[in-house]
């Protein structure tokens, strides 16, 4: 089991689902976690939750990562609760799943704007804090950031460039001891589709096995950087 007492650790869209479940394994490791999301009464809920299992040690925050200001000041309260930055978990995601023609210009910068301009937002904020002792940049990607499918030009699009921006990042920050990693899940049995889950989803991941895939990267020898990580269904229903 890797310890991480002592380090400082932000998920965003740390309320449910994958992001929760995340929070929740890097607890468990030991470190101080700030889990944020967009709507107050949720995250101050969460929050107590986290906190009251594991010894005080998580924060929450309020934040919306389409906004800039929104980010800066939550990385600068997290630094200045926690005292040091060393982990970053970008989570907080969406999708709307429409055809291009009937698909809204709202509709299409919000799901550009959280799921791949927020993550810029949040790792231009942090890696100055990261720099002064080294740390990591975990991106929550999707495999259909190589998987492109009808309804989904806005959810693939913003997958697909926050490849190529973990891919970029990655090359630029690994001589500031900063490592960049992303995750491309496959079908996880969380809200984020819109349904609940269910049994009926049982072939699905399931939020632990991200998170689980997240302590996996931690525990690498620094000298190894695996950089892309895929993780699907064993079992899919046949088609």
């Amino acid at each position: 089991m890797i310890t991480l007492t002592g380090k400082s650790a932000i998920v965003t869209g740390g309320t449910k689902g994958i992001g929760r479940a995340v929070a929740e394994a890097l607890l468990r490791a030991g470190a101080q976690v700030a889990i944020s999301a967009r709507h107050e009464d949720e995250v101050r809920k969460v929050a107590s939750e986290l906190a009251g299992a594991n010894e005080d040690r998580a924060r929450g925050f309020t934040c919306d990562v389409r906004q800039p200001q929104s980010v800066a000041h939550f990385v600068a309260e997290v630094v200045k609760t926690f005292g040091r930055l060393d982990l970053l978990i970008n989570n907080a995601g969406m999708g709307i799943f429409e055809r291009v023609e009937k698909l809204s210009v709202d509709q299409w910068n919000q799901v550009i704007e959280t799921n791949l301009s927020g993550v810029f937002y949040c790792c231009h904020e942090a890696l100055p804090h990261l720099k002064k002792q080294g740390g990591w940049i975990i991106n929550i990607a999707s495999l259909a950031g190589k998987n492109a499918f009808p309804t989904a030009a806005a959810y693939n699009a913003s997958k697909f460039g926050l490849v190529g921006f973990s891919e970029a990042l990655m090359q630029e920050v690994r001589y500031d001891n900063i490592r960049v990693s992303y995750i491309m899940p496959g079908s996880v049995n969380t809200e984020f589709s819109g349904e609940q889950p269910d049994a009926s989803k049982a072939w699905q991941l399931q939020p632990e096995d991200v998170a689980q895939a997240v302590l996996d990267l931690l525990s690498h020898n620094p000298r190894s950087l695996p950089s892309r990580v895929e993780i699907r269904p064993f079992q899919p229903p046949k088609k």
